[in-house]
């Protein structure tokens, strides 16, 4: 370094240096010491060096993450503007020259989720259209696609994507499956270490995760919901403190009435002043006012049932079924194949159903006298009936006389031989 540079001179020729220190800090994982970095280099407004000057603004937004969107959003929109060529859009001032691929990337890829974060979806989707083509062969495009879907509760849709491109890329398929299976890594690593009875670790997973989401400029839900899963395992086992804690986080940032109702109940176990001032932030339930606590309390209860399952039934539920009996709808009647109600001819007959012999109509039939005639002399048949009345008045009447004048005659004939 020259020793008649002026101060500006050396400052400007520092400064990448400054931005890479504020980005070593970053990875270590001093945030607020990478931010108050940034932040310092921000306000010198070396015009010079616009290219640090932007990687610095858009790491400070990276680090805030949906802290502050409209004012992460604003910056962005200085540095991206939308152009008449092949491509849509270009970065301000001839940045595309002078920053890397990476470096312009990471800043669409911010402006992405920032817009995301806003609930901006017609221009996150025409953005994210345009990416394929500005960055071909690249992971991160695919990636922001999918994040739209999911946005977009297309969830189907996200499978087709990233299967698509694990199929096509084999190689560069390992983040594509852990991006298929991310939702439930979390849920899955604490149940296991749930089951084998390591409580410990379970808790330390929970924690690391929200760790990790809070620093991390991504769906803003997923944090939301991994601290509401961490603080009911906390309370579930013990650590009311800890449930208490998350709890009043998720209550301050994101007005969560199952968050409030949650904070109530930890907080009433130590303090019951801090509880009752949160009960009075929820909503009072409609038709709660009418009744009267004192008198509900001196009441004698429920009236026990007294025959059979159905007999405490309440008046509300028979109220509630004659409602219901008087709602149903008249059905048309059915008639049968090729009647016409206009015309309908006869009546049928109301004894269509009785048997024969029980109808009124029913008359039985007569017998035939004559079949009972024999034909033939009129004298014959008065010598026949005569003769066969004679027969009948010379026969005993027992049969034991009969058998002895068998025997008589028998007798006789043998004398007279």
């Amino acid at each position: 370094m020259e020793e008649n540079l002026a101060a500006d001179d050396v400052e400007i020729e520092l400064a990448p240096i400054a931005v890479q220190i504020a980005y070593v800090q970053q990875i270590l994982g001093n945030t607020q010491e990478a931010v108050a970095s940034y932040t310092d280099f921000v306000k010198r407004n070396l015009a010079d060096d616009e290219s640090s000057l932007e990687v610095a603004v858009n790491n400070i937004i990276a680090l805030k993450g949906p802290k502050d969107v409209s004012d992460g959003l604003r910056k962005l929109d200085k540095l991206i503007e939308k152009s008449d060529g092949p491509e849509k859009f270009q970065l301000a001032r001839g940045l595309d020259l002078k920053l890397s691929q990476k470096q312009r990337e990471a800043i669409y890829t911010n402006r992405v989720l920032l817009l995301l974060h806003s609930n901006t979806m017609d221009q996150a989707r025409e953005l994210v259209g345009a990416l394929p083509g500005m960055f071909p062969g690249s992971l991160m495009p695919v990636l922001l696609q999918a994040a739209v879907h999911m946005r977009e509760d297309k969830a189907a849709k996200v499978e087709e994507i990233l299967g698509q491109y694990a199929d096509r890329f084999p190689d560069r398929s390992k983040v594509i499956l852990l991006a298929r299976a991310q939702p439930a890594t979390v849920a899955t690593i604490v149940s296991l270490k749930e089951r084998a009875g390591d409580s410990d670790g379970a808790d330390a997973m929970f924690d690391s995760a929200i760790k990790w989401w809070s620093n991390a400029m991504t769906e803003d839900n997923k944090l939301n919901t991994i601290m509401q899963e961490a603080a009911a395992f906390k309370l579930r086992h013990g650590r009311k403190e800890e449930a208490a804690r998350l709890y009043e986080q998720l209550v301050k940032s994101h007005r969560s009435t199952e968050a409030l109702v949650g904070l109530i109940q930890t907080a009433a176990h130590a303090d019951i002043e801090k509880a009752e001032a949160y009960e009075k932030q929820l909503k009072p339930l409609p038709g709660l006012k009418a009744i009267d606590v004192d008198s509900l309390e001196k009441t004698s209860g429920a009236k026990q049932a007294e025959k059979g399952p159905n007999a405490g039934a309440t008046e509300t539920y028979e109220g509630k079924s004659k409602d219901k009996a008087k709602k149903k709808r008249k059905r048309k009647p059915k008639y049968p194949k090729g009647f016409d109600p206009a015309n309908p001819g006869p009546p049928p007959d109301p004894e269509r159903w009785l048997p024969k012999r029980e109808r009124s109509s029913y008359r039985p039939k007569r017998k035939d006298k004559r079949a009972a005639q024999i034909r033939g002399s009129q004298g014959a048949v008065a010598k026949e009936a005569a003769s066969s009345s004679d027969t009948k008045s010379n026969q005993p009447a027992n049969p034991k006389g009969a058998s002895q004048n068998a025997v008589q005659s028998k007798a006789s004939s043998k004398s007279r031989k």
